[in-house]
């Protein structure tokens, strides 16, 4: 090798190693708490003794090189699953600076980001299965899952098993093939808790690879690959980002050679994600920890309300000591976020409807992890996916809310109002 094509190589190593240095300070001290992480991981290293606090939004569509020798060095470096960019698709500085940053709240390798979580749960299945493989889902996650696996996954020859958790044995739905368990905790809807350790020791056993959707935490207050998971998913348009105005998802691996299979994907797959939703989602990881909190006391308050209310049947909210889950959230999550969801004590199918027409501080809005609250009907074609839903007594509705960053009095006033209009309705009909 020529001296030239020696420093080319050292250049390219600075590259790749250089960001996780400048973007990534808080891995060199693992001791610090995770309020501290978010607020220095991905920070921008100071050139010439200054610089700005955020990371500039880099925008490129052509990454230039010094010279062929530069260029092939750095080919070949992406080639053997480094962090470099060659092509503008790959993201330069703002996407590494978000990716650090990820990749240390939730205590893996490395981050990829998506262009939506969808597309990152998808990203996933397709890196992680191949035809002739057989998937283990629990069969109350996010429901566009099933549209990946009837859409894609079905078509190239992938075997998808639902099942639950809490009620099936892990152990005997293991088969030969069987590559993946997909989970989510708390559920989708109905918040179930799973017990992710157990699940993922019987996986691991088998050679299964976990992966878990981690979007109901923000990634804040549980970790799934400490308790067992290879790869955590996020949508980061929820509480990552914040503020209503990203569209992003997240996969954290905890192995290089996941990394390099969650790459070859993403790379086939042509994905991308623009530099400036990439400032937008590590500017709202900043304020992660302080908008949860906020999140947290408020859900609190309207879930400990709706579960004194005499026209609900009940809650679904983990950090309610009655609730089913409660004993595997404490063992296994810090904190609780913004969403609950609750069951009317009656039957009225126009129940739901007339409630969230009712509402005036909480929008209607399939999305969820802004500053905004927000009221949606859980559709029961949805919740009929979930067994732990098909074993109880009767369909009443069920209203999901998101609980924002409003005063949780003016919030209850809202849903009491509410729920006033929707008995008015109920007696009018009688």
């Amino acid at each position: 090798m020529s001296q030239e094509q020696t420093q080319a190589q050292g250049q390219a190593h600075g590259q790749a190693h250089g960001q996780a240095q400048a973007h990534g300070k808080a891995h060199d001290q693992p001791q610090a708490h995770v309020q501290t992480r978010l607020v220095h991981a991905g920070s921008p290293e100071l050139k010439n003794g200054a610089g700005p606090v955020n990371v500039p939004v880099v925008r490129t569509s052509t990454v230039r090189f010094a010279d062929t020798a530069a260029q092939a060095a750095l080919n070949k470096l992406r080639a053997a699953g480094d962090r470099v960019a060659t092509y503008g698709r790959h993201g330069l500085d703002t996407h590494q600076a978000l990716e650090e940053a990820v990749a240390s709240l939730e205590g893996g390798h490395r981050t990829v980001l998506a262009p939506s979580g969808l597309s990152a749960i998808t990203l996933v299945l397709l890196a992680t299965l191949a035809p002739g493989d057989h998937a283990l889902v629990a069969d109350s996650v996010y429901s566009p899952v099933r549209k990946v696996d009837k859409s894609l996954l079905q078509r190239y020859g992938v075997q998808v098993e639902y099942f639950s958790p809490s009620q099936d044995t892990l152990e005997s739905l293991i088969r030969p093939n069987t590559r993946l368990l997909y989970l989510e905790s708390p559920s989708s809807l109905l918040f179930e808790v799973l017990d992710l350790p157990a699940l993922a020791a019987t996986a691991r056993r088998h050679g299964v690879l976990v992966a878990a959707d981690n979007t109901w935490s923000g990634g804040l207050y549980y970790q799934p690959l400490a308790l067992g998971a290879n790869l955590s998913i996020q949508a980061a348009t929820k509480y990552l980002a914040g503020h209503s105005d990203v569209m992003m998802g997240v996969v954290t691996v905890d192995s290089a050679e996941l990394a390099r299979k969650i790459g070859v994907t993403y790379d086939a797959l042509g994905l991308s994600v623009g530099a400036d939703d990439a400032y937008l989602t590590l500017r709202g990881l900043r304020t992660l920890d302080v908008r949860l909190a906020r999140h947290q006391t408020n859900a609190l308050a309207v879930a400990e309300y709706l579960a004194g209310h005499g026209d609900v049947a009940q809650v679904f909210y983990p950090a309610l000591p009655q609730d089913p889950g409660h004993a595997l959230w404490r063992r296994d999550f810090s904190g609780a976020s913004g969403l609950v969801s609750f069951a009317f004590g009656n039957a009225d199918p126009a129940a739901a409807s007339r409630f969230i027409d009712a509402l005036r501080y909480f929008s209607i809005g399939a999305s969820w992890g802004g500053y905004e609250s927000l009221a949606l009907e859980a559709a029961p074609e949805r919740l009929a996916e979930h067994s732990v839903w098909q074993q109880g007594a009767g369909k009443p509705s069920v209203v999901r809310l998101h609980i924002g960053l409003e005063h949780p009095q003016d919030l209850i006033g809202d849903l009491e109002r509410a729920f006033s209009v929707t008995r008015d309705a109920l007696r009018r009909s009688a």
